[in-house]
């Protein structure tokens, strides 16, 4: 039983890393690709070569975040902030949204004008 269990992960293995391997060096041509015909002609860049746009995406992968491994804790901060508003007074709710406005560039409505 273990031999063919051995076998089928080595058979999946053997299959799934070529396939992983392609798919991965058509992301780092596309990214070549698209440096290539996008920068030089709108931002007057240089030209890259293949191995330059691997180390961009590596660069962008680790700046950004794609090594964070397999997501367990990315929806954390959104079932966090969901018992943190349940927990809020309508009050509390309506000063949250405004400082998110103000903190976001939409300006309040003008106070409207008291005539004496």
């Amino acid at each position: 039983m273990k031999t063919t269990r051995r076998r089928r992960i080595v058979r999946l293995i053997a299959l799934v890393l070529p396939i992983m391997l392609v798919v991965f060096a058509g992301l780092v041509w596309a990214v070549f690709a698209l440096w290539n015909s996008l920068m030089p002609s709108i931002f007057g860049l240089h030209t890259i070569s293949y191995w330059q746009a691997l180390g961009l995406m590596a660069l962008c992968w680790i700046l950004f975040g794609g090594l964070r491994g397999s997501g367990a804790g990315r929806g954390s901060w959104r079932r966090d902030m969901g018992r943190r508003w349940e927990r809020m007074t309508p009050a509390e709710r309506e000063e949250f949204v405004k400082g998110l406005r103000s903190r976001c560039g939409e300006r309040p409505p003008p106070e409207p004008e008291r005539k004496a």
